[in-house]
C-alpha cells in the first residue's frame, strides 16, 4: 500500500495541475519507499532532491498561472511556497551533512504539507483560474 494514496478530493479541478500534484505524491511514495528498504543516505538525499526541484518547478507554475490571471491571493500563496522550499532545503542540508536522518516523522511532515496545502489553499485557486477558463 502507498504511502499517500491519491484521493478524489485531492483535485483542484485544473487537470495540468492535478497531474503535477499526483506527481508530487509519486514522489513522497518513492522517498517512503526508499526508507522502507533501508537505501541509504545518499539515495534517500537523492530522492529528496529531486522531490524538492519538481516542488519549485510546480511552485512555479502554479505562480506564473495565478499571476497571469490575476488571482487576488497571489503574494500569501508565493510565502507559503517560500516556506515550504526552505524548509525542504534545509532538509536536505541537514540529511545530506548528517545532521539529521531522513525519518517516518520528515516523511509524515511532508506528507500532512502536501494534502493540507492542497486542501486548503490550491483548493482556493482552482475555482478562480477554471472561472478564468485554465483547463
Amino acid at each position: 500500500m502507498p504511502f499517500i494514496q491519491w484521493l478524489p478530493e485531492y483535485s483542484v479541478g485544473i487537470p495540468s495541475l492535478d497531474k503535477e500534484h499526483q506527481q508530487l505524491v509519486k514522489m513522497l511514495n518513492d522517498l517512503y519507499a526508499a526508507m522502507q528498504t533501508g537505501q541509504g543516505q545518499a539515495a534517500l538525499g537523492k530522492v529528496l532532491s529531486g522531490l524538492a526541484q519538481y516542488c519549485g518547478s510546480h511552485f512555479a507554475t502554479e505562480e506564473r498561472l495565478m499571476s497571469q490571471h490575476g488571482y487576488p491571493d497571489l503574494a500569501a500563496h508565493k510565502e507559503i511556497h517560500g516556506k515550504m522550499t526552505a524548509k525542504v532545503n534545509s532538509l536536505i542540508q541537514e540529511v545530506n551533512t548528517g545532521k539529521a536522518q531522513m525519518s517516518l516523522s520528515v516523511a509524515n511532515f511532508l506528507k500532512d504539507w502536501l494534502t493540507k496545502h492542497i486542501q486548503q489553499t490550491d483548493m482556493k485557486y482552482g475555482p478562480f483560474l477554471k472561472e478564468k477558463g485554465v483547463s
